[in-house]
């Protein structure tokens, strides 16, 4: 999915109703949610889109990719993600001459052993920020592909699973192309979403200027606190799974994919996986009666509106 995180929002959620009680016990999700957005937005200014993007996927165990010019805190905003979560994070500067073997680790010979040891890379960890991932040739994106789709790595003939929670937060610039390489297909149907971001507003750059003046401390990732650990992820994530799909929108969602491969303007058209985890799973995780995440829902449904079938009267459609 290609989300632009600076499309306005041009309608107000609904209140619920008030004699609607939900089967899913969803106060625990609610506050977790609204605990990781304050987090963030202690350093982060405006971006609001952008980091509700970023806690969908990370309640439906998705990978994803952050597209924008210098300087819009995308690094930044991976970072504090993956400072709001208590699990293990690295970061990986992709560069050209890295090889796989710098991201999944290598055998090491032991002369007390006189046995080979593994020693891991920084793959083996839980949020995974991959900077500029575009500077990387595709022999080193290839180390990507199963840590990405399967949560595991294979060395030597040997697999090692990835601990939970497992999810890539990968970056790259569009302005510059040199010395860049275009992911693989392969690669990009392996992300939850790709977020396009943009510049912030004026009032939002006024701000950043009030903080930066107030001192670096303002600004720096030392002010935040985790607030959520693993099992409660997981605990989250387990409430987003429980959320029930109607026929009614699992085909809905169908139709769009559908279109996808039909349509003229379109090289390639969208592919199964991508049918049966990525909508389906974002659609769970937006849909609780309070959630914010209903507009992110909204402005995505917006994008893909050419795509989409006619609606039918019924509104339950």
């Amino acid at each position: 999915m290609n989300m632009d995180s600076t499309l306005p929002v041009t309608d107000p959620i609904p209140e619920p109703d008030p004699g609607f009680h939900t089967a899913i016990p969803l106060t625990e999700l609610q506050h977790s949610v609204e605990r990781l957005r304050n987090e963030v937005r202690k350093v982060i200014v405006g971006q609001d889109h952008l980091i509700d993007l970023l806690l969908i996927a990370l309640l439906s165990d998705g990978h994803v990719l952050i597209e924008g010019a210098p300087g819009l805190a995308k690094t930044l905003v991976a970072k504090l993600l993956a400072r709001c979560v208590h699990t293990g994070f690295s970061r990986i500067q992709f560069t050209p001459d890295l090889m796989p073997s710098d991201l999944i680790g290598t055998s090491v010979f032991d002369p007390r052993t006189t046995a080979f040891e593994f020693r891991p890379g920084p793959l083996f960890s839980n949020i995974v920020l991959v900077d500029e991932i575009n500077r990387a040739p595709a022999k080193t994106q290839s180390a990507l592909f199963e840590a990405m789709e399967e949560r595991q790595i294979t060395v030597d003939g040997k697999t090692y699973p990835l601990a939970p929670p497992f999810m890539i937060v990968a970056t790259q610039n569009p302005i510059e192309q040199e010395g860049t390489y275009r992911l693989p297909e392969a690669q990009l149907d392996r992300f939850f979403f790709k977020l396009n971001v943009g510049y912030p507003t004026l009032d939002e750059e006024v701000t950043i200027l009030e903080r930066a003046s107030q001192g670096a401390r303002m600004l720096s990732t030392d002010t935040i606190e985790p607030v959520i650990g693993p099992e409660e992820l997981q605990r989250a994530r387990d409430l987003v799974r429980q959320v029930r799909c109607e026929e009614k929108l699992m085909r809905y969602i169908a139709g769009i994919v559908d279109r996808t491969r039909h349509d003229g303007a379109l090289m390639l058209g969208a592919s199964p996986p991508c049918l049966a985890c990525h909508p389906h799973r974002c659609t769970r995780a937006c849909s609780h009666p309070r959630s914010r995440f209903r507009n992110p829902g909204r402005r995505a449904g917006d994008r893909a509106a050419r795509f989409a079938p006619s609606r039918a009267t019924d509104p339950g459609t």
